[in-house]
């Protein structure tokens, strides 16, 4: 045999891997193996579906509320949190607003508008605490579209 040729001898390693090097190949198989679960959908898993439209009934969980026929679901952070503290899904609202730099008289921008949920009620101090409400969409467009700086109050209604 010359030095060009290739001999057919099996490889042998000289002993086992270093630590480092078995942690970097256990943690690239790893990640590999979550990338592939995450970006393989089997086909039995049904796609994403919005929330059904439905008479506003409470969930079974109790949690958030189906949305009502006709209607949008709205996140609003009300100017004074507190007010969170006495809503419940299912009650109805009346939603006023205060346009930043307008006149200090509140506008009604939503009357009788549904509860969806509730968020934050227990006093989050970090802005997470918002109301969720079921709007006609025409209403929902109008209090999205409102200037930054605006504030929303409600009024509870019986």
């Amino acid at each position: 045999m010359t030095d060009g040729e290739a001999t057919l001898r099996p490889v042998r390693w000289r002993g086992l891997p270093r630590r480092r090097t078995l942690l970097r190949v256990t943690l690239v198989a790893v990640l590999l193996g979550l990338a592939v679960a995450v970006l393989q959908t089997p086909p039995s898993c049904p796609p994403p579906r919005a929330l059904p439209a439905a008479s506003a009934t409470a969930s079974p969980s109790g949690g958030i509320r189906a949305l009502p026929a006709g209607a949008v679901g709205v996140p609003i952070r009300l100017a004074e949190p507190a007010a969170l503290a006495v809503l419940r899904p299912g009650a109805r609202v009346d939603l006023l607003v205060v346009p930043a730099g307008g006149s200090p008289d509140p506008t009604l921008l939503a009357p009788r508008a549904l509860v969806l949920d509730v968020v934050g009620a227990t006093g989050a101090v970090d802005g997470s605490s918002a109301l969720y409400l079921a709007l006609p969409p025409e209403q929902a467009r109008r209090a999205v579209g409102l200037p930054e700086g605006s504030r929303f109050a409600v009024v509870v209604r019986g």
